[in-house]
């Protein structure tokens, strides 16, 4: 197996996220000693609201302008580093979105104030819980929404709401949903969550957005990426992009369930020819 090493969704370092670490210029130095042709530097947003801190952020005090003012950081050092492994590597700098109530506007914003090369179109929230962190917020998630079928649903539905309004070049970790859920195979056999994972495939494909073939799941000891194998098969079969995004946290991470996610991209009959974000598709 021959495949070109890529990440459309990475770049999270110490220097700027809580829960990650190393400094960014280790991990880009990590990803040009692996060969990488190109990558997608997407940090999470910074959140303009206090009640949306981070947790580990939130532990250690952090605010509004602190974090924002760290945000700023992050631009400058990932420019930098653009610059200076422009004859090695393929930086793009862009971003990671969050989908909690209000985000529209502090994606607009932050948009605007940093003129990023692409966006992750990426939701973490539902009910204004981070449902991708403790288990015991995915099961608040669950009964605020109503039961784990309708959580599905509203996820879908705020994804949904994230792609039309931004159209980001690639969507993060498309069904992210499934993270505390050892019974989700059987969620794809529901129509009402099986019909709304299907109608956002089928306008990613409309719009020619990239799938981020997330293998981070796979490096955490999960037997499949995000792509799930059905909406994997639809991608496939309807001819939507997928490329791959190991949603590295560190140096040790950089690279980390490639070769595993490829070959299930492969024998379910994908392409490991990848597409690569248009530099300034991020907002419409």
């Amino acid at each position: 197996m021959s495949f070109s090493k890529v990440s459309v969704h990475g770049g999270h370092s110490g220097s700027f996220c809580g829960h990650a670490v190393d400094s960014l210029g280790d991990v880009v130095a990590e990803y040009v000693a692996q060969g990488f042709e190109w990558v997608c530097l997407t940090e999470h947003m910074a959140p303009l609201r206090q009640s949306m801190m981070p947790p580990e952020e939130a532990a250690a005090g952090m605010n509004v302008a602190e974090i924002q003012a760290r945000f700023e950081r992050y631009f400058e050092e990932a420019r930098r580093l653009q610059a200076l492994y422009r004859n090695d590597i393929d930086i793009l700098v862009g971003f990671e979105t969050e989908g909690y109530a209000g985000y529209e506007a502090d994606v607009a914003a932050l948009i605007a104030r940093h003129e990023p090369d692409m966006l992750v179109g990426s939701v973490h929230h539902l009910h204004n819980l981070l449902f991708d962190d403790k288990l015991a917020d995915y099961q608040r998630a669950v009964t605020l929404s109503g039961g784990i079928e309708a959580l599905y649903c509203d996820y879908f539905d705020v994804q949904l709401e994230l792609i039309e309004r931004f159209q980001p070049a690639v969507v993060g970790h498309f069904d992210l949903i499934r993270i505390h859920d050892p019974d989700y195979r059987q969620r794809w056999e529901v129509a009402a969550v099986r019909d709304r994972a299907l109608r956002n495939l089928t306008r990613i494909g409309e719009l020619g957005l990239i799938l981020d073939l997330n293998v981070r799941a796979l490096a955490k000891g999960a037997d499949e990426p995000y792509l799930s194998e059905p909406l994997m098969a639809f991608a496939i079969e309807t001819g939507i992009a997928m490329t791959t995004g190991d949603d590295s946290h560190g140096v040790d991470s950089i690279g980390k369930g490639l070769d595993a996610g490829v070959a299930i991209l492969e024998a379910r009959g994908g392409s490991s020819d990848w597409v690569r974000p248009a530099r300034g598709r991020h907002v419409k």
